[in-house]
């Protein structure tokens, strides 16, 4: 699945890891791909089937899961 970074950027913010954001930011590519990227998101603390089941306080919601 495709989200787009900055939806990754937001959620990391709400949950109070501006580090991780700016750190995100520099690393992610512009569409991350939950496949492909899984450990890059793994990184930053983010499970890739918490994205697909609508997790991540809302973040599914967003993204129309």
């Amino acid at each position: 699945m495709q989200i787009d970074k900055q939806q990754i950027l937001e959620f990391l913010r709400s949950r109070g890891d501006q580090q991780q954001a700016q750190q995100a930011e520099s690393e992610l590519p512009d569409q991350v791909d939950t496949d492909q990227h899984a450990d890059l998101l793994g990184k930053f603390g983010i499970n890739p089937q918490e994205l697909l089941s609508g997790g991540l306080g809302g973040l599914g919601g967003k993204l129309g899961l």
